[in-house]
């Protein structure tokens, strides 16, 4: 068990940085249930694969449900994969791919 943690702590350790979730309006953190990191592991556990790379990550209410929106980046394919999930449950709430053009008129 105790070699299972450390494993786990290493493998954090060396994994690179990733963004930390931007609160895209006052008060959204007070509503979230889960943390951002539960979220963004939810995430990368629904598009599955490797080389993900997280590029950005928000707290957002999107509909009057609060998710964390996050884009995700896989290399050696364009655009990015937006997935959102649920602050409060954790589920995934949508998964779409975004071509680069469309993830650079975005951010106008």
């Amino acid at each position: 068990m105790n070699s299972i943690i450390v494993a786990l702590l290493l493998a954090a350790s060396t994994a690179p940085a990733s963004p930390a979730c931007k609160q895209a309006s006052p008060g959204l953190r007070a509503r979230a249930k889960i943390s951002c990191a539960a979220a963004r592991q939810a995430a990368l556990r629904s598009i599955g694969g490797k080389h993900l790379r997280v590029v950005s990550a928000e707290l957002e209410d999107e509909n009057q449900r609060v998710v964390y929106s996050f884009d995700i980046a896989r290399r050696g394919q364009t655009g990015v994969d937006e997935i959102q999930i649920d602050a409060t449950s954790g589920e995934l709430v949508s998964h779409k791919h975004e071509t680069a053009k469309a993830e650079a008129a975005e951010k106008d």
